[in-house]
């Protein structure tokens, strides 16, 4: 009894020690981009370098989600999902993004949205805090990869996402030779330390090929807004 309760006291002092942890603001907020950076959405660019995957009923590939004051760039449900224009292959991103509170959603339907690099791999965005780390919660490499921490804020909160991202490699005559790579910190904690990723993920925009591709944000019916995006490449 005594090792039990003894179990169950360190259980709780962990568990409360990883909730300050969720708590604190990231320690990339606000990060600025690098000289050379390629910057995606800031206050002075709005939504140029961002294309919607399909085009409107006017025939324009013009990204149909909504610009809030700061730079702040929020899903528009039912628009669909948006790349940029520039097409990348190995990159170092930072991105900010928060997801609503949205009373009665949960799970899938709570804060959902994705970050799919080159199309091909998505890394998931969800309101998750305080939720098991699962592949498919925030964090999560959708199919391939568990995170292996949930550092996810809460709903309502901005939060970072800062990613290193090798593309695959192929040879000259289409076949490829290695696999790409990932490394993710959600809140300035690691959380996907070089992984393999040695498929596409479930529901992905583009195959695997040796051309490089954009960068792409999903629209999953919720406003999760995004801010402060840059590539260093």
């Amino acid at each position: 009894m005594k090792q039990l309760i003894l179990m169950l006291v360190a259980m709780t002092i962990t568990a409360s020690a990883m909730a300050e942890v969720y708590e604190k603001p990231s320690p990339t907020m606000g990060k600025k981009p690098p000289r050379k950076a390629i910057v995606l959405l800031d206050k002075k660019s709005g939504m140029d370098q961002w294309a919607a995957t399909k085009k409107g009923p006017d025939g324009s590939d013009a990204c149909r989600w909504t610009l809030l004051e700061d730079g702040v760039m929020e899903v528009k449900p039912g628009t669909r999902d948006i790349t940029s224009r520039h097409k990348f292959k190995d990159m170092k991103l930072h991105l900010e993004f928060r997801s609503p509170i949205e009373k009665g959603k949960r799970g899938q339907g709570a804060g959902n949205s994705g970050l799919y690099f080159q199309g091909r791999y998505e890394v998931q965005v969800l309101a998750s805090h305080g939720n098991p780390p699962k592949d498919n919660e925030c964090g999560g490499i959708y199919k391939i990869a568990v995170p292996q921490h949930n550092m996810c804020a809460p709903a309502g909160t901005w939060q970072t996402y800062d990613v290193e991202f090798t593309a695959a490699k192929w040879d000259d005559a289409g076949k490829k030779t290695a696999n790409a790579r990932i490394t993710v910190r959600l809140n300035g904690v690691l959380i996907h330390d070089n992984v393999e990723l040695p498929r596409t993920t479930t529901a992905c925009q583009r195959r695997e090929t040796p051309e490089p591709e954009g960068l792409f944000l999903q629209d999953h019916s919720n406003k999760v807004q995004y801010r402060n995006i840059w590539v260093a490449e």
